[in-house]
């Protein structure tokens, strides 16, 4: 379980989010078996989304994020709903690179250079879709770029994943901080210069969490408090309807040169498998109600 908390600072003229996701990493790593760099990326990922979910108004509403650059890690894919369930995948998660020049994880070069998509299905008929250039590669300045242009809300944030020699997640979460109208240039500075205090948030998560650095270093301030997860929405009912959507036909000719149907979800590795009985019991249950 993950949390988010959010205030207002500067008499309302700056808004704060702290988000701590050390177990939906964790949760990450289990389903897909992620070395320390690849932990980074997608865990960085999902924590800039699960913010980016924390404003959606309605139950149903959701949105997907795509961070698309051409390093070896490939294409990094979250999905988080309006009750703040995260899912997501790197398309390679067994890469591994050397340490960059500070001795860290090189998180830029597994990343590269590309666009960050956001699109939020919120009931319309048409879903929003937001986009803007890869600039850092180190995802925190990519998404606060894509707040600024894409949305036009001038954003700082510091994202960060720390695992240990196990490759298990020890600390991983963010902090946000978005001007809101009426700010002026001083408060967005002293705003900024906060932001700087959490370079290595994830050594301020393993050490007193997001609980503790709220009431260390924001202490009177009133903060909304919300549960996140990691949780797969998969099942077979869904993966059901999937194979009928693609017809009769297309059915019997998979199974005619494969012998069986498989499917595998993307998020959670959770793999389904049809033989030519279970789809003919699938079509009879559809053909009779």
């Amino acid at each position: 379980m993950g949390k988010i908390y959010k205030t207002l600072l500067f008499d309302g003229k700056i808004s704060l989010a702290v988000i701590e996701s050390t177990d939906i990493v964790n949760k990450a790593i289990e389903y897909h078996k992620l070395t320390p760099l690849t932990s980074a990326c997608l865990g960085r990922t999902m924590t800039a989304s699960i913010f980016m979910a924390s404003n959606l108004k309605n139950d149903g509403d959701k949105l997907s994020v795509s961070v698309c650059g051409d390093g070896p890690g490939g294409h990094i894919i979250v999905s988080v709903d309006s009750k703040l369930r995260v899912r997501g995948y790197i398309d390679n998660p067994e890469v591994n690179l050397p340490l960059n020049e500070k001795g860290k994880l090189d998180v830029k070069s597994c990343v590269g250079k590309g666009r960050i998509t956001v699109v939020r299905s919120m009931g319309l008929k048409e879903p929003y879709t937001g986009s803007s250039e890869i600039i850092s590669g180190e995802l925190a300045e990519d998404f606060a770029f894509y707040y600024t242009i894409s949305e036009q809300e001038p954003t700082a944030m510091a994202l960060g994943v720390l695992v240990d020699g196990e490759g298990k997640c020890i600390g991983a979460g963010g902090i946000v901080m978005q001007a809101l109208p009426g700010c002026d240039d001083e408060t967005a500075k002293m705003a900024q210069e906060i932001i700087y205090k959490y370079g290595d948030i994830s050594s301020h998560i393993r050490a007193r969490g997001a609980k503790g650095i709220i009431e260390e270093d924001f202490k009177g301030y009133y903060f909304t408090e919300r549960d996140t997860v990691y949780e797969c929405i998969c099942s077979k009912e869904y993966i059901d309807s999937l194979i009928l959507s693609l017809g009769k036909e297309e059915i019997y000719d998979i199974l005619s040169e494969q012998g069986k149907i498989s499917v595998e979800c993307q998020y959670c590795d959770k793999k389904y498998i049809y033989l030519e009985s279970d789809v003919e019991k699938l079509l009879s249950e559809i053909e009779n109600g």
